[in-house]
């Protein structure tokens, strides 16, 4: 009876991995995707001395994809966290932050309100992203991640 309920609650641990990584992951994995295919309103939201917009959207777009990517897959965890902390450590500084101290052109007075608002909110989301990030630094995935299965254990 005993081992029987620590079964269960290793695969409840299991899923509960799997159901986290996927949906921790869907933000950079649809922002990712969002920034390579259809970004004509994210080059439009970026600060006007940011070079090259296309290409720093897609080169985004990929850094999103790989870290969601590995995290939903449950390979080189630190590394993928590692790269979207720096990731969201600069668009937060650099985008959102510098936004808070102002708008841009096309927003008008009557909307400056909505502006300061969504610019909070990315700034509170990747302030929270980095969080869960810094603690997948220090997180073992179960059985069901690609790194369970690379290294051909049921436990890694």
């Amino acid at each position: 009876m005993g081992e029987e309920i620590v079964n269960i609650r290793e695969n409840q641990k299991d899923v509960v991995d799997l159901l986290f990584r996927l949906l921790f992951s869907l933000i950079f994995l649809a922002l990712g995707a969002e920034h390579i295919f259809s970004d004509q309103l994210i080059q439009k939201l970026m600060p006007d001395w940011m070079p090259a917009p296309r290409l720093i959207s897609i080169l985004s777009g990929f850094v999103l994809l790989a870290g969601g990517g590995m995290i939903a897959l449950g390979f080189r965890l630190r590394l993928a966290a590692t790269t979207l902390i720096v990731f969201l450590f600069l668009v937060t500084i650099l985008v959102h932050g510098a936004d808070l101290l102002g708008k841009p052109e096309f927003v008008d007075q009557d909307h400056a309100w909505l502006w300061t608002i969504f610019q909070r909110s990315n700034y509170a989301k990747n302030i929270c992203l980095i969080g869960v990030c810094l603690r997948l630094l220090y997180y073992t995935p179960g059985r069901w991640s690609l790194e369970a299965k690379l290294l051909g254990k049921s436990r890694v």
